[in-house]
């Protein structure tokens, strides 16, 4: 048995391309929608209930248009609103979370830094990960306001994205970590400044890779996958400005990339909306 149906991927923003990006590679044969919720960024500090909402929305979006499984590719979604998502669906959901069970299982100092927003690292969810995992290890939580809103805007190589990264894991360092976690999607886009500031004794941890082997099983497990030799496509929606998005888009995904407005439904202004510009 095999399903050509695609698999919907939905990020805050445009950072879930690198979870989408381990996905095309693990499963070259799969369909795929993205959903940037670019004009919702950052999530950052904004409310639960607005979190929740979006998440609501996009994944109805996705389901309408026949995703036969969901990845969560935000790790502040995830710690917010994947378990309201899983008892409102049946299909496959897969969340991505910080990698902190690997991280504090190779780190040789003993000590291990975080990179996430705000939200994450308070989240309940991830509060229990670090009690669970980092029991005998030191594990240094560390928001980076701002980095999110450099990748939404593309810059991903600057100087002042350099100086920005320095802001958050020269201390990490100069702490003892040698291992470091990205926690969310969209810093992935600057794991190569993050290792330049970290040093080559600092070991950076993707989780984007495990959350692709998970989809895998998921698929495997409930007979979904395409059929091998299948002709996969990949289309993108977002909110926000099309044209801008679609350019840090193509930007990041290394091929043009024309996103398609999300419908006025999924687009509509949310009652739990917040201000903050703190992360995502």
């Amino acid at each position: 048995m095999s399903d050509t149906r695609p698999i919907g991927v939905f990020d805050s923003g445009v950072g879930g391309l690198s979870v989408l990006r381990e996905i095309r590679r693990e499963l070259p044969d799969e369909s795929a929608l993205y959903v940037a919720d670019s004009g919702y960024a950052p999530y950052g500090d904004r409310p639960a209930t607005y979190i929740e909402e979006r998440a609501d929305v996009i994944v109805d979006f996705l389901i309408a248009r026949h995703a036969k499984a969901v990845v969560v590719a935000c790790n502040t979604a995830t710690s917010v609103a994947v378990e309201r998502l899983r008892a409102r669906h049946a299909l496959p959901i897969v969340a991505i979370e910080p990698a902190v069970k690997p991280a504090v299982t190779s780190t040789r100092t003993g000590i291990v830094g975080v990179l996430a927003t705000t939200v994450t690292l308070q989240s309940p969810n991830v509060v229990r990960l670090l009690a669970t995992y980092g029991a005998g290890t030191t594990v240094i939580s560390q928001p980076c306001p701002g980095l999110v809103d450099l990748v939404e805007q593309g810059d991903v190589s600057s100087a002042a994205a350099r100086e920005a990264i320095a802001r958050y894991v020269t201390p990490l360092v100069e702490r003892g970590a040698d291992t470091l976690v990205l926690g969310c999607t969209h810093y992935v886009f600057l794991e190569p400044l993050v290792r330049e500031v970290a040093g080559p004794h600092v070991a950076v941890v993707n989780p984007a890779p495990a959350v692709a082997r998970q989809v895998r099983r998921r698929l495997e497990a409930q007979d979904l996958l395409a059929p091998p030799g299948a002709a996969p496509s990949a289309q993108f929606f977002c909110s926000g400005d099309e044209r801008s998005v679609s350019g840090v888009l193509t930007t990041l995904w290394g091929r043009p990339v024309s996103a398609e407005p999300l419908p006025p439904g999924a687009a509509l202004p949310m009652s739990g909306s917040g201000t903050s510009n703190a992360g995502a």
